[in-house]
């Protein structure tokens, strides 16, 4: 707001001449009208290409379930190598097709692979993987991003290669956020081959951070999975009576034609795109928002992904 002392107005005659005048200055000099506050939302739509890196399509898993519903998994190969690889050798023969999801717990996973687990797994395929659930931090100190506020499951946290980790001062894992898809294992020190698999559909269990392998997260389909129904049986399975949602096939996006191959782009996280994107998640204060909360949880900061421009 414009101050106008008081002499200004009341030392001399206001004559219609000095009146128009101080209407003149007041209106040159009063600040413009403010653009609406931003949001996450703005600052991923102004974020230029430049701010984005493909994802490989050999990184990509797509399955394609009853109702020829699509849904697309991103694999993270630097966290999980060798279960990643035993994933794309299953993908590659196929053999989750005809397989089912045969679990629905609300507010934590959907479950899919074989419900008679007796089906033969491809031949050399390994089956005794050890449990890496965190792999040596200096593999990932280059383009590290810290998020500046503390987590009750980790001593730091933050971004790296388009993914949230989590760190202490010797290793770095990925967490159990939303949408994340994790290996189902029998008890240690079972890990697990890849064959049964799982996607968090409620509030992030993070006390299963480094007790089981996370090997990616659903960037395409979430809806389809986490409104399935519930299953009834113990822990969400499905019981004998109950439909156990077909799996028609699940491919590498690479191992697709170019026509049916989806692609997909994740946000730089050293960009400045995504330092204003994850300033305005921890400090939202819009139209909406009347108190900004002044911090954010690693899990409530989801890497943008979007379909590749």
């Amino acid at each position: 707001m414009l101050y106008i002392p008081a002499h200004a107005l009341f030392d001399r005659p206001m004559t219609s001449r000095f009146a128009a005048a101080l209407l003149a200055s007041v209106l040159a000099t009063a600040a413009p009208a403010a653009d609406p506050p931003a949001t996450p939302a703005d600052a991923v739509s102004r974020a230029p290409a430049a701010a984005w890196r493909a994802i490989p399509a050999d990184e990509l898993l797509v399955m394609t379930i009853e109702g020829e519903r699509r849904i697309v998994i991103q694999l993270a190969p630097r966290f999980d190598p060798g279960h990643v690889a035993n994933i794309r050798t299953l993908a590659k023969a196929g053999w989750w097709d005809g397989t089912s999801i045969n679990r629905v717990q609300d507010n934590y996973v959907v479950q899919w692979g074989d419900v008679t687990e007796r089906k033969p797994l491809p031949p050399g395929m390994p089956t005794d993987l050890k449990p890496d659930y965190a792999r040596p931090l200096d593999e990932f100190r280059s383009g590290l991003v810290r998020l500046p506020y503390p987590d009750s499951y980790a001593p730091v946290t933050g971004f790296v290669d388009g993914w949230p980790v989590a760190m202490d001062g010797q290793a770095a894992w990925l967490p159990h956020c939303y949408s994340f898809v994790g290996v189902g294992r029998n008890n240690a020190p079972d890990a697990g081959t890849g064959a049964e698999l799982y996607a968090v559909i409620g509030h992030a269990p993070r006390q299963l951070d480094r007790n089981i392998a996370v090997v990616g997260r659903v960037i395409e389909g979430m809806a389809s999975l986490a409104s399935l129904p519930r299953g009834t049986g113990e822990i969400g399975f499905y019981t004998a009576q109950e439909h156990k949602v077909p799996i028609l096939s699940v491919r590498l996006a690479s191992d697709l034609p170019p026509a049916e191959r989806p692609a997909f782009e994740v946000m730089d996280v050293t960009s400045s795109s995504f330092a204003d994107y994850l300033r305005l998640r921890a400090n939202r204060k819009d139209d909406f928002y009347i108190r900004p909360a002044g911090g954010v949880d690693l899990c409530n900061v989801p890497v943008p992904v979007r379909p590749a421009r």
